[in-house]
């Protein structure tokens, strides 16, 4: 199961919406196949595992054990279901993770292996595969994206001057780490002056990987059509309070209004597939999730040799469980999760 986990991470960034996976089949000791879910839409990691048995090696599915991180699918998605490539290959004994709470599946993959007499164990490692699926499980079980809050500050707790001038607080190395972030997450959001002000290309330009949905609050569409998020290159959503439009890449989409505040933001974002976000600020944006709540992770970078005098502060925070640290030359990087409930 360890192994089907360290695979399932090399799907990072680019399964979304759909689960971080790996499968492991396995006779008499010896691995004899293995895969992951490389991509969304893409075959899934235990059509890949059966798929890199060897021909000299087929005749002894039957009599081997598949280990999957998370339970298989039962239902008629992207690709058809893995229990049925399970039941007709007639592989005898499956070892699950954790169970799957899309409600298409969400225990029926178990219940259909064990009405065919196959043997299943569940769960092993549960809390391991459930942490490399914690954006899944967040959205299907919370019906909101992962929130992970992300911000640079200055040594005297400060994100930015009160000139309105960018200040570049972070150094190269850590913005590299900040673009990995962004290849790992589904969307990423900013607030209006963010976008205004810093005018971001909210891409993974420094870093190998996918791009992430650019995601912009903009509720009374004021930002200007010269902004580089308007450049039609990526995946761009203007969340607002006015129009529902689509022009080529670019979805203007109104926020839900039942649900105030962020909540609306996160129902639509839900509607929208949107599995995971980063939110990049500013202040106002951070602490408007801080607030409410909803947030799952935090990191922050803090320049130790960089001091900005009447600058706009970082946002407080609460109920946050500190995790670890990382110093890179100048910057440290702290990790928290939110802790509300643990």
């Amino acid at each position: 199961m360890e192994r089907c986990l360290l695979l399932a991470g090399l799907g990072e960034g680019y399964t979304a919406p759909n689960p971080l996976v790996g499968a492991v089949l396995v006779h008499e000791g010896r691995i004899i196949g293995e895969g992951y879910h490389q991509q969304y839409g893409g075959p899934h990691a235990e059509v890949n595992c059966l798929q890199s048995v060897k021909y000299a090696d087929r005749s002894l599915i039957p009599f081997s054990t598949l280990y999957v991180s998370l339970e298989p699918c039962v239902h008629h998605g992207k690709t058809p279901p893995c229990t049925d490539l399970i039941i007709r290959e007639k592989i005898p004994r499956v070892v699950v993770g954790c169970r799957d709470p899309f409600r298409e599946v969400n225990g029926k993959g178990i219940e259909k292996l064990l009405a065919y007499e196959i043997e299943v164990e569940y769960p092993v490692l549960e809390e391991l595969s459930k942490e490399m699926n914690r954006r899944f499980l967040t959205f299907h079980q919370e019906n909101r994206p992962y929130i992970v809050l992300k911000w640079a500050q200055s040594a005297n707790h400060k994100i930015t001057g009160n000139t309105g001038n960018r200040i570049h607080i972070s150094s190269d190395y850590s913005n590299r780490i900040v673009h990995k972030w962004r290849s790992q997450e589904a969307g990423i959001l900013v607030g209006t002056n963010t976008a205004l002000l810093d005018n971001p290309e909210l891409t993974t330009r420094l870093w190998e990987g996918k791009n992430p949905v650019r995601i912009v609050l903009d509720q009374k569409l004021r930002l200007p059509d010269s902004l580089k998020i308007f450049n039609g290159e990526e995946n761009t959503i203007i969340l607002n309070d006015l129009s529902d439009l689509s022009a080529g890449k670019i979805l203007f989409k109104k926020v839900n209004d039942e649900k105030p505040g962020i909540q609306g933001i996160l129902s639509t974002l839900h509607s929208l597939n949107i599995l995971s976000v980063l939110v990049e600020g500013g202040a106002k944006l951070l602490e408007s999730f801080i607030s409410s709540g909803t947030w799952d992770e935090l990191r922050i970078i803090t320049n130790n040799e960089l001091n900005i005098p009447e600058g706009i502060s970082a946002p407080d925070f609460h109920d946050a469980k500190h995790l670890k640290s990382e110093t890179y030359g100048t910057d440290t990087i702290a990790y928290y999760k939110h802790s509300m409930g643990d």
